[in-house]
């Protein structure tokens, strides 16, 4: 399952109060943030659509998709299957506690230079 999917927009407040009014109908609204670099609206299911603004720095990348793994053994069999398929990693398996308390994930460049991501954030993926 997708957890979230990040794009890069040219104008990030012009693309939040875009985003703000067009989801209202639809019952998605802004969930957190960081002014000046991205916003994260809900969209229900505990799913994620973000905009940032990447100014072309790597590790960032015009697109973003998370996947959901049900545990860290699963990020980091993911992490070597795509390795092994000919991704470039962009960030070991481990935790990322800047993210979230129970956050753990992995990152690789597809062939294309997306970042995909497979991550878990629960309270039991402290331990395999």
């Amino acid at each position: 399952m997708i957890d979230h999917i990040t794009i890069e927009v040219s104008d990030l407040e012009k693309s939040k109060l875009f985003y703000e009014k067009a989801f209202a109908p639809l019952g998605y609204s802004l969930s957190f943030g960081k002014d000046g670099i991205f916003w994260a609206f809900d969209v229900g299911t505990g799913c994620l659509f973000e905009i940032q603004s990447t100014g072309g720095k790597p590790p960032l990348t015009h697109l973003h998709v998370a996947f959901r793994a049900k545990s860290k053994a699963e990020v980091e069999a993911f992490y070597r299957a795509a390795l092994e398929a000919g991704a470039k990693d962009n960030g070991a398996p481990g935790p990322r506690p800047d993210y979230a308390e129970h956050y753990y994930a992995c990152f690789v460049l597809d062939p294309d230079g997306y970042n995909i991501e497979a991550m878990i954030n629960e309270p039991s993926a402290s331990s395999f």
